[in-house]
């Protein structure tokens, strides 16, 4: 079953167990949530892919806000910033592997999507920079995502400072996995590397991995021991399991 609809801000496509979503506008606008919501609830609940690639053309990921849809004579609201955390949150959390495709500008918004996602294959035509605090407000939950990627100082850096990276900066950091012009061949190369996807094993891995960070060991035990648990029950570890009894 395939998603039907007309988006005007994104793209979605789906061919055997790789779906993409193309971001087709530069900025980020309540439509384009509105769709990537809408994009998530067929990708948890109905498509049968196991490989998610996030994309934007080949100038631009995403640029972060568009101030256009604010106000500045009427009371901001936070209304907007919650609807875009849980969109991050959702992609985040999802039982696909997630694979970034950057190119040109990774900014604000931009960057929060790319660290949602498990691996970022990028173009050395990237430029990548938080910009909010120097424009008054905050960069979402990068504030959180970020530091576990780079390190704290690396993080404050970047944060407070706005600084714009390129490419090969950003891969000595740990936001970029891949540096390459020649992207449809790293990305082939690397859902081969993740294969075979088994998606209940690769939510519980990615949620333990994330939880690490905070999680004393007693409790990360604990939540290992019942993740551990839900994982074996699945058919997948019994084929394992015969596969190598039969060798």
């Amino acid at each position: 079953m395939s998603l039907q609809t007309n988006f005007q801000t994104i793209d979605f496509s789906e061919k055997g167990e790789i779906a993409t979503i193309t971001l087709l506008q530069n900025t980020s606008t309540m439509k384009m949530i509105k769709e990537l919501t809408k994009a998530c609830d067929y990708l948890e609940d109905e498509s049968s892919c196991s490989i998610l690639v996030l994309q934007g053309t080949k100038t631009c990921f995403n640029q972060g806000l568009n101030f256009s849809e604010f106000q500045p004579d009427q009371p901001m609201d936070i209304h907007g910033f919650h609807k875009w955390e849980k969109l991050c949150v959702r992609l985040e959390r999802l039982r696909k592997i997630t694979i970034a495709i950057l190119q040109g500008d990774v900014i604000g918004g931009g960057l929060q999507l790319a660290l949602c996602t498990d691996l970022r294959i990028a173009d050395p035509s990237v430029k990548i920079s938080l910009p909010e605090v120097k424009m008054g407000f905050l960069p979402g939950m990068a504030v959180f995502r970020l530091a576990k990627y780079i390190g704290l100082g690396h993080a404050k850096r970047l944060v407070l400072q706005g600084e714009t990276i390129r490419a090969d900066k950003a891969q000595e950091l740990g936001l970029i996995d891949i540096i390459t012009e020649d992207i449809s061949n790293a990305l082939q190369a690397s859902v081969l590397r993740f294969q075979p996807v088994h998606p209940i094993t690769v939510q519980l891995a990615r949620r333990l991995l994330n939880e690490s960070f905070h999680d004393s060991f007693e409790d990360a035990i604990g939540h290992f021991l019942a993740a551990q648990q839900r994982a074996i029950s699945q058919d997948c570890f019994s084929e394992t399991i015969k596969n190598k009894q039969d060798k």
